[in-house]
């Protein structure tokens, strides 16, 4: 069955290949949906700081009933933050609302500020890679198992990359039959960086790891 499939990262940890999105879940009602998606066969739960829902999120994994080793945890840094310190602050008030020990990926959610997408020719190239350092240390604190990122264009994990010493593990993205960024998925696969498709039916928030 596929909620039992994983695959390897480069990082080496394994990652489930579907993933209950949680997009959209307001935080009051987010406990119980992730206890439901847990309780048939759901091991990969994805949040994002913009959802508003972290809190919701890491209840309904501490409640589960099922050992948190067993569950992987995805949030993403918001898009604003393009600064080392911001972002180190951003993972530990993650932390703290979802009541977790550790995450199991952390993603940067965008190169650019939701504000800017496809509006600015900005890409933010020394702001993501200060955002990245601040989630490189946070992995070597214990803080974080592995790091991607999501919405990165070719140039944009290049500069990553050529820059740090972590090539990310993953790169989220829009990608369904209607949408398949064939350069972008050469590029990932020539660098052994999975691809995340989310909305990969081209509606909902479920992630399927190509």
């Amino acid at each position: 069955m596929i909620l039992d499939e994983t695959i390897t990262l480069n990082s080496g940890v394994k990652i489930p290949k579907f993933a209950l999105g949680t997009w959209m879940i307001d935080d009051d009602q987010a406990a119980e949906a992730v206890r439901n998606a847990i309780k048939i066969g759901y091991r990969h739960i994805d949040t994002a700081q913009a959802y508003g829902n972290e809190r919701g999120v890491g209840e309904g994994v501490r409640t589960a009933g099922v050992d948190r080793d067993k569950i992987f945890v995805t949030s993403k840094v918001a898009a604003e933050h393009k600064d080392y310190d911001v972002t180190k602050k951003s993972i530990d008030e993650t932390l703290e609302k979802m009541g977790l020990d550790y995450i199991d990926m952390m993603i940067i959610h965008s190169p650019q500020p939701w504000k800017e997408v496809n509006q600015s020719d900005n890409r933010y190239l020394e702001g993501n890679l200060a955002a990245w350092r601040a989630m490189e240390d946070a992995v070597s604190e214990g803080k974080i198992r592995t790091i991607g990122v999501s919405n990165f264009e070719k140039a944009d994990l290049e500069n990553i990359i050529k820059n740090s010493d972590t090539v990310p593990a993953v790169d989220q993205v829009l990608a369904h039959i209607g949408h398949t960024p064939f350069n972008l998925l050469s590029f990932t696969h020539e660098h052994d960086i999975a691809v995340e498709a989310y909305s990969p039916v081209a509606h909902g928030a479920a992630w399927i790891i190509l």
